[in-house]
């Protein structure tokens, strides 16, 4: 039986490192492609654009040397900028709240380089990432979260089609991380001991403010911070430096706490309330994507999770006529936050999900 070729999605860290491990210790002829996406980077201390080398690309090529494997560099800073950095500037301007590794995962890492992985001669692209693929019996493949309930990152890949999910392999589904780094040590990987990289890979130093302030300054103005009957609490530096739930940063003084539940960009203005004005009974979202399921039959229940790292809610589907999606809580929710995913789930099995539009049925507003 011939050998299959893997590429693995190498980003110079310790999972995709011992992802590319792991599968030749399987056997399978691999490959490491590392993409380049932006000329800022973490730090700001390499000078992509005069040729230099990111940390990234230096500590793959170091991994793929050590594994003996062949290595590639894919150069896909345009096709980044437009697809995620674009949308990411823009999303924040409208007043709404993005997630850029969402949208990465099906146009970059599991579109453009999952092509080059096949123009290479692949046939797999395989990640770090700490989730699962399954097949159903009824053929469909399927996300299911990682068996680490810390790190598991299925939420992150729910806008991925089927014929995607076919090519992908992700080994550390079954791991824990310290059992990952253990196994990079035991294999004197080199970057066994690297440490964790910050959230958004194109933003320096996790400073997505900044990054506005650089890149997109037009979108910043100055204006009210008010409560829903209208009245005038104090000043804001521009609506999307501030997200839904948000109190501390505002600088108003109050009887009570004062958290952020609405972000009106038309009349540049940041709505606060008491706490209960940040819980919301429902939501609408548009654009789903369903995996395990061919369609969504109204009435169906699924435990729902409005953004990474929240804990689930058992919540209620249905598709409205103008063919929305509607979710009802069981329990309300805080800081449904327009911009963000619904993800949803049946036990570890990824549903599917949809990009939220609005929040309903805030619980009590400002009087």
């Amino acid at each position: 039986m011939d050998k299959k070729t893997v590429a693995v999605a190498m980003s110079g860290g310790v999972d995709s490192s011992l992802t590319a491990a792991l599968l030749l210790e399987q056997g399978y002829e691999v490959l490491g492609i590392t993409m380049l996406l932006t000329e800022e980077g973490r730090s700001e201390t390499v000078d992509v654009a005069a040729g230099e080398e990111p940390d990234c690309v230096r500590d793959a090529k170091k991994v793929a040397e050590a594994l003996g494997i062949r290595h590639y560099v894919a150069d896909f800073r345009q096709e980044f900028r437009k697809n995620v950095i674009d949308y990411f500037l823009d999303e924040y301007a409208k007043g709404r709240t993005p997630n850029p590794c969402v949208m990465c995962n099906p146009s970059m890492k599991f579109g453009l380089l999952l092509d080059k992985a096949k123009e290479l001669g692949a046939d797999f692209l395989a990640t770090g990432h700490y989730a699962r693929i399954g097949q159903l019996d009824n053929g469909r493949y399927v996300v299911k979260k990682g068996l680490d309930e810390h790190k598991d990152q299925s939420y992150a890949l729910h806008r991925l089609p089927q014929p995607i999910l076919q090519h992908i392999l992700l080994p550390l589904g079954d791991m824990t991380k310290e059992h990952v780094r253990e196994l990079a040590e035991n294999m004197d990987l080199p970057v066994a001991h690297k440490a964790e990289s910050q959230e958004i890979c194109f933003v320096p130093h996790d400073d997505y403010k900044a990054f506005l302030r650089k890149h997109k300054p037009g979108c910043l103005h100055k204006g009210n911070i008010v409560n829903d009957a209208g009245d005038v609490l104090g000043r804001h530096e521009g609506v999307p430096l501030y997200t839904i739930g948000q109190r501390k940063g505002l600088g108003i003084a109050a009887p009570e706490p004062l958290y952020v539940h609405k972000l009106d960009v038309k009349r540049n203005e940041v709505v606060v309330g008491g706490n209960k004005s940040v819980f919301a009974t429902g939501l609408l979202a548009s654009d789903p994507n369903w995996i395990a399921i061919d369609k969504l039959e109204d009435g169906m229940e699924f435990g729902a999770k409005i953004r990474y790292g929240k804990r689930e809610a058992k919540a209620k589907l249905s598709l409205q006529a103008d063919g929305l999606l509607k979710v009802e809580f069981a329990e309300p929710q805080r800081a449904v936050t327009p911009g963000q995913f619904v993800v949803f789930y049946e036990g570890d099995v990824l549903v599917g999900g949809a990009m939220i539009e609005q929040p309903l049925g805030a619980q009590e507003k400002t009087k």
